[in-house]
């Protein structure tokens, strides 16, 4: 359920970018990010640094849309939306809380969260997901210089570098169970 909540904003963006305009595709994404952080307020948990990012991000991006430069193509936007998730991510490791500690903290018993390793597999995981949005950014800027290059390579790096993240944020956890003999709910993983 949770990494349902985390990723839904951006499969809202992304597939709303695919039949509406970019403006309503962002502050979509913005009010899901904010329904996300109310759903936590009401139940108890911390406020999300990457849903109080991402929500940031998609309405600033919607009002420079809307103010300023409503013509800016889809290539701008995705990246506009990358970069800004690029600097959440990387932001949140370099004042020193990975924005995915607050997510491990509330799906693991205090014991576990206090053992050793469980912060460095946060900066870990955190160091995956800020490479896929440096990459998914990477691929819409070549776009941006190298017009001919078709849309759907960039769709395809998008594609592999999410689920990368995914694929590693489920099974870092097990790996470092089998290497360091760690419980398996030690360690941060999705639920």
């Amino acid at each position: 359920m949770t990494l349902f909540l985390i990723l839904a904003p951006y499969g809202v963006y992304t597939f709303l970018m695919l039949v509406t305009s970019a403006t309503i595709s962002v502050f979509a994404a913005s009010a899901i990010c904010l329904s996300t952080v109310a759903l936590d307020v009401v139940r108890g948990r911390s406020v999300k640094i990457l849903a109080v990012g991402s929500a940031i991000v998609f309405a600033a991006i919607g009002l420079y849309l809307a103010l300023a430069a409503p013509a800016l193509g889809t290539l701008g936007v995705k990246l506009s939306v990358d970069i800004g998730i690029f600097v959440i991510s990387l932001g949140s490791m370099l004042v020193r809380h990975p924005f995915t500690l607050q997510y491990a903290l509330e799906s693991v018993p205090a014991e576990t969260a206090a053992m050793p390793g469980f912060l460095h597999a946060n900066y870990i995981i955190t160091g995956a997901w800020t490479a896929a949005a440096l990459l998914m950014a990477a691929a819409n800027l070549v776009l941006l210089y190298i017009p001919g290059l078709p849309l759907w390579s960039s769709l395809a790096v998008a594609f592999a570098a999410r689920n990368s993240a995914l694929y590693f944020t489920k099974w870092y956890p097990e790996y470092r169970q089998i290497k360091y003999g760690t419980p398996a709910d030690a360690l941060p993983h999705p639920h």
